[in-house]
């Protein structure tokens, strides 16, 4: 049964999840949702780092991650709507206790990204004072506690996070022109690559629409009232544009990079994605970048926390009641892990990683809910969507187990 919100305690809105305005401008707040969750630091530097990696041929990783994330996607956010559930309570009606079992999932694969979030706020901060990562991302932990606990600071945040983001988006298509890329060679390895990494694809698809990030904008759809057969084009429309969204930011950081190390430079180990930018505007650039993914870190940060609690507020009523003490503290506990580990970069890779293997059981419990009447009603789940979605399943769920292999052979 569906917990309700006591009425002294409204429920918390992060940066960047809004409230619930006009149809339209939630279907399109869905998507910015999905896609800013997504275009974080982890992004940034994933994509900055497999490029210098694969060269051109990370142009057929971005294309076959494209087409995944959104077989994941439609799938995931039509069967929210249609169910009018969130995925914890449908994963309960197939089957008793499997929604304690996916909410235990989505919070650990949301503790991992936002350890990466942290991670992030500690970069751009080294970036901005040169101060060590783990000292930045110390103070960052402790600005978004206010944040979250002074509403009206993290409306003001957000407005900077938009406009910046915006400034971001437009610097990184000029580094893509001031790098001069090899961009016939970009398109033609995007279908025709020299080499296939499988490991970057489950880390792609995991960073874009693993975890958490696909719910987010699903859920969020719900709580605009956006829901039933009646909506359904909306609803789809949304989802591809999410991905879309992502995915031309993810393809012209790609070719910002590919321009930079194709001359010859070599990325910073300890920040590639900084590196592309100081590389193509200079020092100026470099501050810049700081400023903006710390940012965008920021808001992640409390995003992601209060996303992965809220997979479990319609399980437990302590939840429910002891919501912000209890983000609060998952946000602490990321800051915790991230200090005692170190290493920003192998963190905000490993997060896409850990949330792709994470993204076939939830999947595969959503696609299995479709073909419940109980759960669905009247609907009937278009077949070609269904076959879309169990292929995905079992693509990254053999991916998933090929990378766990690799790398257990590197230990």
């Amino acid at each position: 049964m569906e917990l309700k919100q006591e009425h002294n305690s409204p429920p918390f809105i992060p940066p960047g999840a809004g409230g619930v305005g006009s149809k339209n401008s939630a279907i399109l707040g869905a998507a910015f949702l999905m896609a800013t969750s997504a275009i974080g630091p982890g992004f940034l530097t994933q994509t900055s780092l497999f490029t210098e990696q694969l060269l051109t041929s990370f142009g057929f990783v971005i294309l076959i991650s494209i087409l995944l994330d959104i077989g994941t996607q439609i799938n995931i956010w039509r069967i929210v709507s249609v169910s009018e559930n969130r995925a914890q309570d449908i994963a309960n009606k197939v089957f008793p206790g499997l929604g304690f079992f996916l909410a235990s999932l989505i919070a650990a694969g949301g503790l991992i990204f936002n350890i990466g979030n942290i991670a992030g706020c500690g970069l751009g901060v080294n970036v901005l004072t040169g101060m060590k990562a783990e000292y930045g991302a110390i103070i960052s932990c402790a600005i978004a506690l206010g944040i979250f606990w002074y509403k009206e600071a993290g409306g003001l945040i957000d407005g900077f996070a938009k406009w910046l983001g915006i400034i971001m988006i437009g610097l990184t298509v000029y580094v893509a022109f001031a790098s001069h890329p090899p961009l016939g060679q970009a398109l033609y390895r995007t279908v025709w690559p020299e080499k296939i990494d499988v490991m970057k694809i489950v880390t792609m698809v995991g960073g874009t629409v693993g975890g958490y990030i696909s719910f987010a904008g699903a859920h969020r759809l719900l709580d605009a009232g956006i829901k039933g057969k009646e909506n359904l084009k909306q609803v789809t429309r949304s989802a591809v544009s999410g991905i879309l969204i992502t995915s031309l930011m993810r393809f012209v950081l790609f070719l910002a990079a590919l321009g930079v190390v194709w001359g010859g430079i070599k990325l910073a180990a300890g920040n590639p994605a900084a590196s592309v930018f100081r590389s193509a505007a200079g020092e100026l650039g470099y501050k810049f970048f700081g400023t903006v993914i710390w940012i965008a870190a920021i808001t992640s940060v409390v995003g992601a926390s209060f996303t992965s609690v809220s997979f479990w507020k319609t399980l437990h009523p302590v939840i429910l009641r002891k919501e912000k003490i209890i983000i609060s503290l998952f946000i602490i506990m990321s800051t915790i892990i991230f200090v005692s580990i170190g290493n920003p970069v192998k963190l905000l890779v490993f997060a896409g990683v850990a949330n792709g293997i994470i993204l076939p059981i939830a999947l595969g419990v959503i696609l299995i809910a479709a073909t419940k009447s109980s759960i669905m009603k009247e609907y009937q789940h278009p077949l070609w969507m269904l076959l879309i979605g169990w292929l995905v399943v079992i693509v990254m769920g053999a991916m998933s187990i090929y990378s766990i292999q690799q790398s257990i052979q590197k230990l």
